[in-house]
């Protein structure tokens, strides 16, 4: 039976495809104040802001690719039992091969319903006010917004307590409850840290790798290390 490599990602893996990330740009994201595109406030105040926004972002994602980062860790599936929770609302994941793609924070091509968030739709092009569900309720973007609860988390703790190897990548750690998730893995699983600016680790008693290198370098590398250390 393979062993459980469960990996985090964050919007670190995606810059490298060209998605931007707000964080490093004193919480501007695309010019935008987060607070009046990613909150239900901003939601309420002004939707054809915010769906202005998600469109242009989901156009965005049409024409970027999956790096190296994301196709080593599909790579990755032939020697472990790999499963990826990501902070990023992009496919790439999906797109570069992974089987096991869980999106804490929702996804930029599905959709939802403002009067039931467990009422998803597949979407591609531009949404627009008017867009309704078949029960005619307004159709809004299926990302979970600051404020919001995050419904996959109960899933995520899960799968984090179920690993063998736990590797986070291209996240500084500072999104709760996403960094939260460190607190659940089993105190002897190896920790693999990726990130060319990695942020501090407190309260952690696992044994801790860190690899100061960007994803198209670090995720290779991290492959080579887990073949050669528990495979061969």
């Amino acid at each position: 039976m393979k062993k459980k490599l469960v990996v985090l990602t964050g919007a670190g893996i995606s810059a490298e495809s060209g998605i931007k990330t707000f964080r490093d740009s004193d919480g501007l994201w695309e010019g935008h104040n987060v607070m009046d595109v990613a909150t239900p406030e901003g939601w309420h105040k002004n939707p054809d802001l915010v769906l202005d926004f998600y469109n242009q972002r989901r156009r965005q994602l049409h024409e970027v690719k999956p790096n190296l980062g994301h196709f080593t860790l599909a790579e990755l599936e032939n020697d472990f039992d790999v499963h990826i929770i990501t902070q990023n609302v992009d496919d790439l994941h999906e797109r570069a091969g992974s089987s096991s793609v869980l999106h804490l924070h929702g996804e930029l091509f599905k959709v939802r319903s403002i009067k039931n968030e467990h009422h998803f739709l597949d979407w591609k092009t531009d949404l627009h006010l008017g867009d309704l569900d078949a029960n005619g309720h307004q159709l809004r973007p299926h990302i979970v917004w600051f404020g919001e609860e995050v419904p996959a988390l109960d899933e995520a703790i899960r799968i984090t307590e179920m690993a063998d190897y736990f590797a986070v990548i291209g996240t500084s750690l500072q999104v709760y409850p996403a960094a939260g998730l460190i607190s659940y893995i089993k105190k002897t699983v190896p920790i693999y840290y990726i990130d060319p600016k990695p942020g501090k680790i407190h309260n952690l008693n696992n044994p801790l790798e860190t690899i100061s290198m960007n994803a198209t370098d670090g995720v290779p590398f991290l492959k080579n290390r887990l073949i050669n250390e528990f495979l061969l």
